[in-house]
């Protein structure tokens, strides 16, 4: 399957590209920009949250500790709603390990409270950008066989079913379909550019 940008509208904003108003947890806010940077270290409880939150194997605090200290390859992003007046919202992230010209996506996620509204699409788009920045020509990742709305997302972007790990994750089994996007280069970036804007 081809990335199609045009398939996409921008996270955190509606059709006529006007702020969203969304249902936070707790209480609606108006979001008026959508951030992302690299995580520190300060951002790993947070972080670490959110993986909780996600995965049945959650990483523990030490592995992203590991990934920001130790880990050259690592590039690590999280993605922030900034709301009117208000302190910036970690909502997600993500760790990729860029090894020669291969971004292997370790993980991505965002908080289960605001997932639905793109920004997991988003954090997709710009995670590849910056890996195609520091350059990947290639993006791999495992996926579990039962996690059907990730495998369709990852379609969105042109990945495709690569293989198989039999009995990958450990808590039930499960098999992890590994799935894979070839050719990143300059077309591809131009693509994720319409995505981010």
């Amino acid at each position: 399957m081809k990335f199609d940008p045009s398939a996409f509208q921008p996270a955190g904003k509606t059709s006529q590209g006007q702020a969203l108003l969304l249902v936070h947890p707790t209480s609606p806010i108006v979001i008026h920009e959508l951030r992302y940077r690299p995580m520190e270290l300060e951002d790993i409880p947070c972080i670490h949250e959110i993986d909780i939150l996600s995965f049945s194997l959650p990483w523990p605090e030490k592995s992203f500790r590991f990934e920001l200290t130790e880990n050259p390859s690592t590039l690590a992003l999280l993605v922030e709603i900034v709301p009117k007046d208000s302190t910036p919202i970690v909502i997600g992230m993500s760790i990729v390990w860029i090894i020669d010209d291969e971004a292997h996506i370790a993980t991505i996620a965002i908080h289960p409270g605001y997932r639905g509204n793109g920004y997991g699409k988003s954090l997709l788009a710009e995670t590849l950008r910056q890996s195609i920045q520091r350059g990947a020509h290639l993006a791999t990742l495992e996926v579990r066989e039962s996690n059907l709305i990730a495998q369709q997302m990852y379609h969105a972007f042109g990945f495709a079913v690569d293989g198989k790990r039999p009995h990958y994750y450990l808590d039930n089994n499960e098999d992890a379909i590994i799935m894979t996007v070839n050719q990143l280069g300059s077309q591809y970036l131009a693509g994720l550019d319409k995505v981010l804007t």
